[in-house]
């Protein structure tokens, strides 16, 4: 058995700060390599509601807030510019009597800060990419500041030793996008916890709150944003009411999107029919995914989908748009159904087969949860993370040891 290792990871997000899944993603990985024995320190933000040291049931958490003036998140590379100096100098502080022995940056915005914490210790270091710029726009770079994050990503991926993507379709986007060789992505899925994912006992009322007659119950899980393809799901509902009688829809998620998709609803004559929660904690998530008939994940651009493993988890069918790492977690007529990506009359036909066969529902729910334990755990995902870890200790040593500067040294003295 490998020994256990002193592990920083650098994040913008982490519990109670939480914008999407990378923030549920950090936290389980650190509490997973923790139960396996690793020394773990997280570097993240601030947050109002915590402290700016903390020990998380082991997990060490320094939190740091950006250096003055205040800047709003909306502008956000001046944002990013002045919490990566905050965090660089917080961590680096603390680095110096306490060196770990890798260094893990999730995403790009963290990627100043990583980098720099890289050479002034001489630390490896491994660079997780959750998404792209270029694969949330659908393939191009429509603006400046898309064009500036898609460099800083292809940077943090040449700076980093290896790089870990949660999906064979995400390693082969950066492979090709960011001119990786192939041997430095490794893939390791997604996990999700099945002690908190789990049936929920809050789901019946949460069920009778939201569709008090009985009527069938679609849920919708994430961010509002445009590739998360919740419009696809207005446009379908017509066509499943059709089938479905009654049909309603809870869309449970905040975003730049959400007034858009409201104006669409209502547009549709839908707005009393489709419920916009906002954001909601892990608690009433449990719930929706409880309590739901259906849950929906459509989205256009996808490199994984959180949302999918935690409905299975919660045993509750789920079909999913058939783009990027959705196919990899739910196998057609096994474990759910796909549909073609923005298409609503394919969203609607699956739909409508998987709310009027009850029978094909529950197999496809048992089915999915049996297959979750062997893949998908967080122990799991910790153990394959900290293989990575180890392989690029010994590879970032071997490096070194080849460097140009350390010939022309030793030939000189």
């Amino acid at each position: 058995m490998a020994p256990p290792l002193s592990v920083a990871l650098l994040s913008w997000e982490y519990p109670p700060a939480i914008v999407g899944g990378l923030s549920r993603h950090v936290y389980h990985l650190a509490h997973g390599l923790v139960a396996d024995g690793h020394d773990v320190t997280v570097y993240t933000r601030g947050h109002p509601d915590a402290p700016p040291d903390e020990d998380d049931a082991g997990v060490r958490v320094v939190r740091t807030d950006e250096y003055p003036p205040r800047i709003a998140f909306d502008d956000l590379v001046p944002w990013v510019l002045a919490f990566n100096i905050a965090l660089l100098h917080r961590a680096e502080a603390d680095l110096r009597d306490r060196p770990p022995d890798v260094l893990h940056a999730h995403d790009w915005l963290v990627g100043y800060a990583a980098a720099a914490l890289k050479d002034l210790h001489t630390l490896p270091l491994v660079a997780t990419v959750h998404a792209t710029e270029y694969g949330r726009h659908q393939g191009h770079l429509p603006g400046q500041l898309q064009v500036l994050i898609h460099q800083v990503e292809w940077w943090l991926t040449f700076e980093a030793g290896r790089v870990i993507t949660c999906s064979e379709y995400m390693r082969e986007e950066v492979t090709r996008i960011f001119e990786l060789p192939p041997d430095k992505v490794e893939v390791i899925p997604n996990g999700v916890d099945l002690k908190r994912f789990a049936p929920a006992e809050g789901a019946r009322a949460a069920r009778a709150e939201l569709s008090p007659d009985g009527a069938p119950l679609i849920v919708f899980a994430g961010r509002l944003e445009y590739e998360k393809g919740v419009q696809t799901v207005l446009e379908a509902l017509p066509r499943i009411d059709a089938g479905v009688p009654g049909v309603r829809f809870v869309v449970a998620g905040a975003g730049t999107h959400r007034e858009e998709l409201e104006r669409r609803a209502g547009d549709l004559g839908l707005s009393e029919r489709v419920r916009f929660e906002g954001f909601v904690d892990e608690a009433r998530l449990r719930d929706l995914y409880g309590a739901a008939d259906l849950v929906i994940v459509p989205s256009l651009y996808e490199p994984f989908g959180l949302v999918a493993l935690e409905t299975m988890a919660c045993g509750s069918p789920v079909i999913v748009a058939d783009t990027g790492g959705l196919r990899e977690i739910v196998h057609h007529d096994i474990t759910g159904l796909r549909f073609i990506p923005g298409d609503a009359r394919s969203l609607a036909e699956v739909g409508v087969r998987l709310l009027t066969d009850r029978r094909l529902a529950r197999r496809l729910a048992l089915e999915a949860q049996s297959v979750l334990a062997e893949r998908h755990s967080w122990s799991a995902v910790a153990a394959r993370t900290a293989q990575t870890y180890q392989r690029t200790i010994v590879e970032d040593v071997r490096r070194r040891e080849r460097s140009p500067l350390r010939a022309v040294f030793e030939q000189r003295f």
